[in-house]
């Protein structure tokens, strides 16, 4: 048996390493942190496409415990936040607990020891409670076109780009038009030959405020860090107001539905493009994309949008779904990532013998975006519904690390009773919870807008956007409710599991 932990983090993206950190701030060492490739930074190390960069501004697009006076840009570029990451990790001790290169092939639970067993690329480990933090952005989804094998050119997806390739004087087909796929176009349309764009949908794009910090704005920052935390609260805040629109009332939608219809006419005079450039459904159903430089992009002559979804591949030739066909030397898959069927659900074995992604197939629940009936001392960071459509992730993991840490601190003292000790929430809790998320879920604009999204699962129910406010998620995970849980206890004495310390303990 390998080396046995109080708690295994799985990943090490802001979830895993916000996690890492509340964990040392709470006084706990006896952790370790497994990533599967060679670095920190999850989703922003993965994405390293040309022109990837954050659509929430900086100031709130980072932990509230480790501010950064020195954020360049309102929007931040990936290189920056991804240095972030880093940083963070050096100033909050994490390397030590840190196992890069272990890839988390299986973690099954022990019902007799009340433990997790977690094999991976690089040996096993045991953990009393597992947090994983491996994100819905992590596994990228290239869809299954009939010939795509035979292509004799170029195919890669933007999470996994390939920076060796070079695009200059190529014909190059995007596939796609979400978060990635705009900011890819304007990035690499100056130097390709060709470019043509395979559209399904057509997004609701909005100018992109952004601007470069001054250095006078950073040096206050550095000098009177309260004007970074009120900057924080009133971006945070706008977005509160925000989302009430969304959540409560999507007829109120239509003033800004007008103003991307203005931003479309103000750049796009061919009406037919136009025309395939204006979405049918309710803005906001999807999510609303920020780009000053997408549209502007699509009119250049070089440029082709295909208003059809990529059918086939017939050697060196693409074919829509409307039988337009072009001629491409690379192709770039800007789909999207497996986030209503997390691929990591089919690693984690529960009390009774089956694998999370069974429990899950028709459809993703969880207690309060954390913890799964039939899953012991098991929790997710961006869990089922804690997405957001209008604001910061950061807010949501702040606030299920809040929930991480009561959690801890209740088995801590359901421990001091003596024996091994596991809460797995009750089927009824978790019930009660997803059918009062999905009641508020009706009215929402994801769900009426009139749109397919993927926040919708192959059921085309939303087990992915919370619906409502950051503030009343952040009041729903303050605490745990113990007795949305059941208190499971060891049956008999055990041997000894080594600690992360090395010392030997007696497990009873």
């Amino acid at each position: 048996m390998g080396q046995h932990v109080r708690v295994a983090v799985v990943g090490s993206g802001f979830g895993g390493l916000g996690a890492a950190i509340r964990l040392r701030r709470e006084g706990m060492t006896d952790f370790v942190v497994l990533e599967r490739a060679g670095s920190v930074g999850g989703t922003w190390r993965d994405n390293s496409y040309p022109g990837c960069a954050c659509d929430v501004p900086s100031h709130l697009y980072s932990f509230s415990f480790a501010p950064n006076p020195d954020w360049p840009r309102v929007f931040s570029g990936q290189r920056h936040i991804r240095a972030y990451l880093e940083r963070i990790t050096d100033a909050f001790g994490l390397r030590p607990h840190l196992r890069t290169h272990h890839e988390v092939r299986l973690m099954r639970w022990d019902p007799d020891a009340l433990y997790w067993e977690l094999e991976t690329s690089r040996g096993t480990f045991t953990a009393d409670v597992v947090i994983s933090a491996a994100g819905p952005l992590s596994d990228p989804r290239i869809p299954d076109i009939p010939g795509l094998d035979g292509f004799p050119g170029k195919v890669f997806h933007s999470a996994r780009w390939d920076h060796d390739y070079e695009l200059r004087g190529k014909r190059v087909a995007v596939i796609g038009t979400g978060a990635s796929a705009i900011q890819i176009v304007p990035a690499i349309q100056p130097d390709v030959r060709r470019l043509t764009l395979f559209q399904r949908t057509p997004p609701w794009v909005m100018p992109r405020a952004d601007r470069a910090i001054s250095a006078a704005e950073r040096r206050l920052h550095r000098a009177l860090p309260f004007t970074a935390a009120v900057r924080r609260k009133l971006l945070w805040g706008i977005r509160e107001l925000q989302v009430q629109a969304f959540t409560k009332r999507p007829d109120e939608l239509g003033l800004v539905e007008s103003l991307a219809k203005a931003n479309i006419a103000r750049v796009i005079e061919d009406p037919a493009l136009r025309a395939a450039l204006t979405p049918s459904y309710r803005i906001g159903c999807k999510r609303i994309l920020l780009s000053s430089s997408y549209y502007p992009a699509l009119a250049q002559p070089n440029v082709d949008v295909v208003a059809s979804g990529l059918a086939e591949v017939r050697g060196s030739t693409l074919v829509a779904a409307d039988g337009t066909e072009c001629e491409a030397d690379a192709v770039v898959f800007g789909t999207g990532f497996h986030v209503t069927d997390m691929p990591i659900a089919e690693r984690v074995v529960g009390a009774e013998g089956i694998t999370l992604a069974e429990t899950w197939r028709n459809g993703m629940e969880s207690l309060r975006g954390a913890t799964a009936a039939g899953f012991p001392n098991w929790m997710t960071i961006i869990g089922p519904n804690t997405g957001l459509g209008n604001s910061s992730m950061i807010l949501m993991i702040e606030s299920q690390l809040n929930y991480m840490a009561d959690f801890l601190r209740q088995l801590d003292g359901l421990d001091a009773f003596g024996g091994r000790v596991a809460l797995a929430p009750r089927p009824a809790a978790v019930r009660t919870w997803n059918h009062r998320v999905q009641e508020r879920m009706k009215r929402t604009v994801w769900n009426t807008g009139g749109c397919t999204s993927w926040y919708l699962d192959a059921n085309g129910r939303n087990t992915t956007i919370w619906p409502g406010t950051t503030a009343e998620f952040r009041r729903a995970t303050r605490r745990v409710d113990l007795s949305e849980y059941e208190v499971i206890r060891a049956a008999g004495p055990r041997e000894g599991v080594r600690s992360a310390a090395g010392e030997r303990e007696t497990v009873r």
